[in-house]
């Protein structure tokens, strides 16, 4: 397991920040080691290391148009996450379409409680140059065993490009981290309800089937998910479990682009918390 770096180790540099027609100073959070995860390679996606994001150019702005930087997103959230109380405890970055979208993972704790039972907290963090969306946050969970990733769209950031980006992400970064802490302790607990709840192989079908109804599947990937459910690759998943059939399909998420993957989970989640619920 990697060992968290400490809020209180923070670094006091400051890192600048030139964007188009701004001028920012930002703290440096310690930086996280790097991890790699095989659904950022996907959809001519390439995992870099840091200081290669880092040095990709930021097109110029226009009149209704101010890109937001990959590197100021990082440095912002990494800085507040540190703030608020959090462990950095890994990261993994992508881009893909000629650097123009970036998709990266932190994976993180908090207050010094390390991950357990089997899966961690991450945050997602997604920009594009290319003004196909927005810069964005996302809280997900990752499972050790089998590096699977779900995220949840309890706290999203999405700002377009406009004159005051750099400004209001900031204030919006803020107010979303706020609130990270409680909606990572939110997922822990569904992860307990799935791992409590029972499944027969006639439900586990039905919900393989009403995953295709709420699009957190294609019905091509039904095989995959199955086969996973029938002969689990991980004695961690052998259990009977909604949490084990949670994992089939997440596993079929590593084949697609992480964009996607954020649609799908969110979909995931709300077919499984509806199941637990008719359950209990």
């Amino acid at each position: 397991m990697l060992a968290p770096l400490s809020a209180s180790t923070k670094s006091n540099m400051i890192h600048v920040i030139d964007e188009p027609g701004t001028w920012d100073v930002l703290p440096v959070a310690p930086v996280p080691p790097a991890t790699n995860n095989r659904m950022l390679l996907h959809c001519g996606g390439q995992v870099i290391e840091r200081d290669s994001l880092f040095g990709i150019q930021t097109p110029p702005a226009t009149d209704t148009w101010f890109p937001l930087s990959h590197r100021h997103l990082v440095v912002e959230v990494e800085s507040q996450l540190v703030d608020a109380g959090f462990n950095l405890l890994g990261q993994t970055h992508a881009i893909s379409h000629d650097g123009n979208r970036y998709f990266g993972i932190l994976e993180v704790s908090q207050f010094g409680n390390m991950p357990q039972n089997g899966h961690g907290w991450v945050v997602g963090l997604r920009n594009s140059h290319d003004k196909t969306f927005p810069a964005g946050l996302v809280a997900g969970t990752k499972v050790f065993i089998c590096d699977n990733l779900a995220f949840s769209g309890l706290i999203q950031i999405r700002r377009k490009h406009t004159r005051f980006a750099v400004r209001d992400l900031r204030q919006l970064t803020a107010r979303a981290i706020g609130q990270l802490g409680t909606h990572l302790v939110q997922l822990d607990k569904r992860i307990e309800a799935y791992q409590h709840m029972r499944l027969t192989d006639g439900r586990a079908h039905d919900l393989v089937i009403k995953a295709t109804d709420c699009r957190a599947i294609t019905t091509s990937q039904i095989p995959e998910v199955l086969a996973h459910w029938r002969k689990p690759e991980h004695e961690e998943f052998r259990p009977r479990t909604a949490w084990s059939l949670f994992n089939d399909f997440t596993e079929a998420f590593k084949e697609i682009n992480p964009h996607t993957a954020i649609a799908r989970g969110e979909a995931l989640h709300g077919l499984f918390d509806g199941a637990v619920a008719l359950a209990s």
